[in-house]
C-alpha cells in the first residue's frame, strides 16, 4: 500500500468544517494527516503523488442495506407492489440461482459501488460465502449477513450457514469484512425463531440485520398475528439489546421512533426503493430529531434499479423536504452525514470509518467538482447533495488502496463481469 499525498483538494472531513487546499497523507492502510498543506509533517514523503486541485476529498459512502447479488434481477419485475414482487416474481426466480451467480451479481454490484463512490456495504442475501469471497478480491469493505427466512429453516439450517460464516469470514480482507446475522423479517421470521437467531448472534458477539416496518401490509398482518407492530416485536422479543440495523422503517409511531432512538438502532433509510415499490415514505426528520441514527442504503438493484448512493442522497434530501412541507428539513449537512459516519455507525465501524480524520482507515473518495453541474462552488456538500452525480466520482480509495483512478477500476474485469452476468441472467 506504501504511502500516499493527495495535494491541494477541497476536503469535506465530517468530523469538522471544510477545508479548502487541504492535503491528505495516507500510511499504509490508514489517515496519517489530514488538514491544511502547512500541518503536513514536515519530511514525510510520498510513494504516491495525487494531484486533486480540482477535487473534493470526503469520507468514503456507506451503503447500509442492499442485497448486491440482486443485479442480476435489475429490470427483472418492476412496477408491482412488494408482496407480489417477492411472492410470485423473486423468490421463485432467486430460487434457481446459485453459488456462482451470487458470485459473478455481486462482482456486477462492487463494480457499480465502486464507480459511485460507495466504499462500505451491508449485504443480506444467500451464498454469503460467494459474496465475500467477491468483496475480498474487489478491496471494499463490508458488513455481511445470511439471509434468514424462518419459516424456511425449521431444521435450522439456514441459520447454521448464517454462523458459519461469521466464524469463517468475520475479519477476513485485512479486517475489511464484518459480520452480522440476517433474519429477514418478523412476517418471515417467527417469533420464536427471532430469539433464536438473537441468542445465537449474542453468543458470537455480533449483531443482526433486519426489514422492519417496510409496509402499511406488512404492519397490519404482523399486528394480527402477533398482537405487535414489527417494531414492538423486535424490541419485545430482545433484538434491540443487541447492535441492530433496521432497514426501511417506514410506517413508524412516535413511541416507535423514540424507541429506535433509545435503543440505539441504526435504520436504514431506503428512499428510492420505497418510492419504486410504493412502500411509503420513511419519517425521517422525526427520526433525526428524536436522536435516531438514520443511514441511507439503496437496498437492491432489483427494486431501485441502481446502488448509485450519491443519488440515494439527493432523492432523501429531497423527498424529506416534499412530505414534511419544510424545506429546512435534513439539509445538504445532514445528508452527508447520513451517507458516512451514520452508515458507519449502523455498521458498528465509527470508530474505524465514516470522517476523514487522522488514525482512521483510508477509506475515501474524490470528486471531480469541474464539472459545469458543479459550478460555481458556493457551497461544497450542497452541491454534493444536490447536483452530483455518481460519474462524478474519479477516485476511490479502501484501506489505503487505490481502487479506481481517474475513472478506471483497478479491481475487478469490467468485460469478463459483464459476460458473465448476462450469459447468468438468461439462464431459467
Amino acid at each position: 500500500m506504501g504511502k500516499i499525498l493527495i495535494k491541494d483538494c477541497t476536503i469535506v472531513p465530517i468530523s469538522g468544517p471544510v477545508i479548502e487546499e487541504g492535503v491528505i497523507a495516507i500510511n499504509d492502510d490508514r489517515l496519517h494527516y489530514v488538514g491544511p498543506a502547512g500541518g503536513l509533517p514536515p519530511g514525510w514523503q510520498a510513494d504516491t503523488i495525487i494531484e486533486a486541485g480540482d477535487k473534493v476529498a470526503l469520507p468514503g459512502l456507506v451503503n447500509s442495506h442492499t442485497h448486491a447479488a440482486m443485479t442480476l434481477l435489475r429490470s427483472f419485475a418492476d412496477d408491482l407492489p412488494l408482496k407480489q414482487w417477492l411472492e410470485e416474481k423473486i423468490w421463485p426466480r432467486e430460487a434457481k440461482l446459485e453459488r456462482e451467480d451470487i458470485y459473478w451479481g455481486t462482482k456486477l454490484a462492487l463494480l457499480e459501488m465502486i464507480r459511485s463512490g460507495t466504499t462500505t456495504f451491508a449485504d443480506m442475501y444467500f451464498h454469503m460465502d460467494a459474496v465475500a469471497e467477491a468483496v475480498v478480491e474487489a478491496g471494499l469493505r463490508a458488513c455481511l449477513s445470511q439471509g434468514l427466512i424462518g419459516f424456511q429453516d425449521s431444521g435450522g439450517q439456514r441459520l447454521a450457514t448464517g454462523v458459519s460464516l461469521v466464524k469463517e469470514w468475520h475479519g477476513a480482507g485485512d479486517g475489511r469484512v464484518t459480520t452480522m446475522l440476517g433474519p429477514h423479517a418478523p412476517y418471515t421470521c417467527p417469533p420464536e425463531y427471532l430469539s433464536k437467531v438473537a441468542d445465537t448472534a449474542a453468543g458470537l458477539g455480533v449483531g443482526l440485520h433486519i426489514h422492519l416496518a417496510e409496509t402499511k401490509e406488512e404492519v397490519e398482518n404482523v399486528r394480527a398475528q402477533y398482537g405487535y407492530t414489527p417494531v414492538a416485536l423486535a424490541a419485545k422479543l430482545g433484538l434491540f439489546e443487541l447492535p441492530t440495523l433496521a432497514a426501511h422503517c417506514v410506517h413508524l409511531t412516535a413511541e416507535e421512533i423514540a424507541l429506535l432512538a433509545e435503543k440505539k438502532v441504526g435504520v436504514a433509510h431506503c428512499p428510492e426503493s420505497n418510492l419504486k415499490l410504493a412502500s411509503g415514505v420513511a419519517p425521517v426528520a422525526e427520526m433525526l430529531a428524536a436522536g435516531v441514527n438514520v443511514a441511507i442504503g439503496t437496498d437492491g438493484a432489483a427494486s431501485n434499479n441502481n446502488l448509485d448512493m450519491v443519488a440515494e442522497m439527493r432523492t432523501c434530501a429531497l423527498l424529506a423536504k416534499g412530505i414534511t412541507g419544510d424545506p429546512t428539513v435534513v439539509p445538504a449537512h445532514q445528508v452527508v452525514i447520513m451517507a458516512t459516519l451514520n452508515g458507519a455507525r449502523a455498521l458498528g465501524l465509527e470508530k474505524e470509518i465514516g470522517t476523514l480524520e487522522t488514525g482512521k482507515k483510508a477509506d475515501l473518495i474524490l470528486i471531480n467538482k469541474h464539472q459545469p453541474h458543479l459550478m460555481p462552488p458556493h457551497d461544497v456538500e450542497a452541491n454534493l447533495v444536490y447536483a452530483a452525480r455518481g460519474s462524478d466520482v474519479d477516485t476511490v480509495i479502501v484501506n489505503g488502496k487505490i481502487l479506481m483512478a481517474a475513472g478506471e477500476v483497478k479491481t475487478l474485469d469490467a468485460g469478463e463481469i459483464y459476460g458473465q452476468v448476462t450469459k447468468r441472467s438468461s439462464k431459467g
